[in-house]
């Protein structure tokens, strides 16, 4: 498999951060790929670092947001551009290991899955590698991402050539979790690779740690988004709490 991969990049204020991970980006050992980097009306140099990596390098390009929107917008209006045969999300302040590319290409070619995911290794914001590497199952069905979201946005890798292109609910959080379901609606499973890919940076304060304040959000998605009953979006409610604590812990 030789096809074009888009990345989808959303940022916002992400000036500390974005030259490592279009750095990252530019050293994969596949290099068939276009990146579609969102700016949600940063107020730093953001755009300005972004544009200077463009004049060097065609297969990076700018989308601007004409107002802030939050990262759900942000990541759809790249996804309505997609020209890809597979789809990749890496957000502002990750990065990837060089063969995360060619490695996720290879997995779908050998298993036949068109939705693969990755273990990653988890830092602090200085790149320290203070918490356990998170390593994913080998595979997760639709009940199991209702239960605990084990798909990280910086290690989905989708064949859309096979699966076509779907966009994120236009919800304000859970969204990467959304689309995932909408993927594993049509197929068995995703196939997760164990092997570590990609280094998750954990920022502190961050909302995705904050289980409390999440809380009204995951409610909301099961009740609204996927439509379940009060009883089942209790069940998968004490699911997520109890399996997302131990996510999280060093």
């Amino acid at each position: 498999m030789n096809g074009l991969v888009s990345i989808i990049t959303p940022t916002y204020n992400s000036a500390k951060y974005i030259t490592e991970t279009i750095h990252s980006v530019q050293q994969q050992t596949y290099q068939n790929w276009e990146m579609l980097i969102v700016d949600d009306c940063s107020t730093d140099n953001t755009v300005d670092l972004v544009q200077q990596f463009m004049e060097d390098d065609h297969r990076i390009h700018l989308i601007r947001m004409p107002k802030n929107s939050g990262a759900s917008k942000a990541r759809n209006e790249a996804i309505k551009l997609v020209q890809g045969d597979f789809m990749t999300f890496l957000d502002a302040d990750d990065i990837w290991f060089p063969d995360f590319i060619q490695n996720s290409i290879q997995t779908i070619k050998q298993t036949g899955i068109p939705f693969v995911f990755s273990s990653y290794r988890r830092s602090n914001e200085k790149l320290e590698f203070v918490y356990s590497d998170f390593i994913v199952p080998q595979k997760v069905t639709y009940t199991d991402i209702l239960k605990t979201n084990s798909i990280s946005c910086l290690t989905a890798f989708l064949e859309v050539k096979t699966l076509g292109v779907k966009l994120m609910p236009d919800i304000l959080k859970r969204q990467d979790m959304g689309l995932w379901l909408k993927y594993l609606k049509e197929i068995p499973y995703a196939y997760g690779i164990l092997e570590p890919q990609a280094i998750y940076r954990i920022r502190e304060n961050s909302l995705s740690r904050n289980k409390k304040a999440l809380l009204k959000y995951q409610w909301q998605f099961y009740r609204e988004v996927e439509h379940l009953s009060v009883v089942a979006s209790a069940y998968y409610m004490v699911q997520w709490m109890v399996r997302g604590f131990l996510k999280y812990r060093n």
